[in-house]
């Protein structure tokens, strides 16, 4: 097996309050970093559209929509939210993906991962989204610009979209939820 791809050079976790690692240093909690309450309940939460939900060791990412798309979208911000503050990412280049699965929930997993991926090989950061699904095929593009260690002062690496707590549905009122926990 290969060496894995890093999205960010050793000087990227060098937040206050940060302990070293073998070469590379990482912040004590990441609670901490997400400025997460003290609760182990408690989540972060963006204008309604996504949010953090506490995990023990990884990050849970929740994407809200009026529609499936929509809720995908969404989690891909919350995820792309562990990183950075959304705000500091310029869209200024799309790039397109494309997947498929046999059902919603591995076709979420498959697209935080397409992220990822595209994210470590590209070394980008990505802050708008816009997601097609039909038949179990995704149609995605997302707009983001390369890593600015010190424009973009990430606090993790995401290695992977997880099944931990993975769910995609459409709640009773008509919202649609899209979850899962990432490894960081």
């Amino acid at each position: 097996m290969g060496s894995p791809i890093l999205l960010f050079p050793e000087s990227l976790y060098t937040r206050a309050g940060a302990s070293a690692v073998g070469t590379y240093t990482y912040a004590h909690t990441l609670r901490e970093c997400l400025h997460w309450p003290a609760s182990t309940t408690g989540a972060v939460v963006s204008d309604n559209r996504w949010e953090h939900f506490p995990h023990d060791a990884d990050v849970g990412i929740r994407g809200f929509g009026r529609s499936r798309a929509e809720a995908f979208e969404h989690a891909a911000l919350a995820m792309t939210a562990a990183v950075t503050d959304l705000e500091s990412v310029d869209p200024r280049e799309a790039i397109e993906i494309h997947c498929a699965a046999p059902d919603d929930e591995l076709l979420l997993a498959d697209w935080l991962n397409a992220l990822v991926y595209e994210m470590g090989t590209r070394r980008m950061l990505f802050s708008r989204f816009e997601v097609h699904i039909h038949e179990g095929r995704l149609e995605g593009r997302a707009w983001g610009e390369r890593v600015d260690i010190e424009k973009h002062r990430p606090i993790v690496e995401v290695k992977g979209a997880t099944y931990t707590s993975l769910r995609v549905g459409e709640e009773p009122g008509g919202t649609w939820i899209a979850q899962c926990v990432i490894d960081v």
